[in-house]
């Protein structure tokens, strides 16, 4: 099942949920990135994961905000 199905299937209050814990994760993992680079432990795999991972969390928040609040043309 694609994520507009997904979003599609569920409800707004659902979907707020949702976003505060995606939100979340996203800015532990910037944190966490921020650390392991600060402290030169990280080898660049596991950097590459964790940016992809954020990355893939920044698109589902972009979706389910633009689910939850459309464009208006005025």
């Amino acid at each position: 099942m694609n994520m507009q199905t997904e979003l599609a299937m569920k409800t707004d209050e659902v979907l707020r949920v949702e976003l505060e814990v995606f939100k979340r994760e996203h800015r532990d993992l910037d944190e966490a990135i921020d650390a392991l680079q600060a402290e030169g432990r990280a080898d660049a795999l596991t950097l590459q994961r964790l940016k992809k991972k954020k990355l893939m969390l920044k698109d589902k928040i972009a979706q389910i905000e633009d689910r939850l609040l459309p464009d208006i043309i005025a």
